[in-house]
């Protein structure tokens, strides 16, 4: 085998290897919260949906989306998980004249991730390969939801946690509901915020 095609081997083995490697952090859930620093969250001891509407979906993948069976799906999962993690926080359901009043969206958008021939390696003739012309070797799909959490007190925004996670197109019902579930969890860890 000549150097230039151990090279190559080498190269290709280590670009097949890298891909594999970011596969199983796809679906990871990756969470991160802001707030109000002005705001006493020590008084805060209760909590209710917002009686306007518990939250929404919003669907930004084609115009034949089903926001309506989305939320179906979805929302049993999130109330029963959201109320839950509060009460873990110490936090009771409020029938009347809560402390702070929980909205949520689950936003769900397409995007896609690419790979490139030769991306993963410099381009220098010292490896014995020849610099790559940049040409798909890889198309994946991607539907990406969100999931943010409101606390309002007053009618304003007081604290907002994200929840991100990518899902396959062809994921089941059941691996969407654990992520969901471990998006409200790894969002309401941020709950109370550390000042």
């Amino acid at each position: 085998m000549t150097r230039m095609h151990h090279g190559w081997r080498i190269g290709l083995t280590l670009a097949m290897g890298l891909t594999f490697a970011v596969r199983p952090d796809a679906a990871a859930v990756k969470a991160k919260a802001h707030f109000d620093k002005a705001f006493d969250f020590t008084q805060v001891r209760t909590w209710q949906w917002n009686p306007q509407g518990a939250g929404q979906v919003i669907a930004a993948r084609t115009q034949n989306d089903d926001r309506d069976l989305v939320r179906q799906r979805a929302e049993p999962v999130i109330l029963e998980e959201v109320a839950t993690q509060m009460k873990r926080r110490g936090l009771a359901l409020a029938t009347a004249a809560p402390d702070v009043t929980l909205t949520y969206y689950l936003i769900m958008t397409a995007g896609t991730s690419a790979q490139t021939a030769g991306q993963f390696l410099p381009a220098v003739t010292d490896w014995g390969l020849p610099p790559f012309t940049p040409s798909t070797t890889a198309l994946e799909a991607i539907e990406q939801g969100t999931l943010v959490l409101d606390l309002s007190a007053k009618e304003r925004v007081v604290w907002r946690g994200t929840g991100e996670a990518g899902f396959t197109m062809d994921t089941d019902l059941k691996k969407r509901a654990a992520l969901l579930r471990e998006a409200i969890t790894k969002v309401l860890e941020k709950y109370p915020p550390k000042k």
